[in-house]
């Protein structure tokens, strides 16, 4: 595994947080954004990264179309 794998890795990591809905998923299993205030556990710091990715869409699109680009480049 390289250092190019493990960076593709953790932008697809990024990715899935980022299309999760909290209509959907995060608030029926109690994950909204208001629970980031009240706890300062893991998993507070774990909401706090999800919202996080959701507000990086722009650039995470930008990041997937370099990704994508290098692909097609080298084959």
């Amino acid at each position: 595994m390289g250092l190019w794998t493990f960076l593709e890795g953790l932008l697809l990591l990024a990715n899935a947080l980022a299309i999760l809905n909290e209509d959907r998923f995060l608030a029926p299993k109690g994950w909204s954004f208001t629970e980031i205030g009240k706890t300062k556990t893991l998993k507070g710091k774990f909401i706090g990264l999800i919202y996080t990715m959701q507000y990086l869409r722009v650039p995470l699109v930008l990041l997937n179309g370099i990704d994508i680009i290098f692909k097609l480049v080298s084959g």
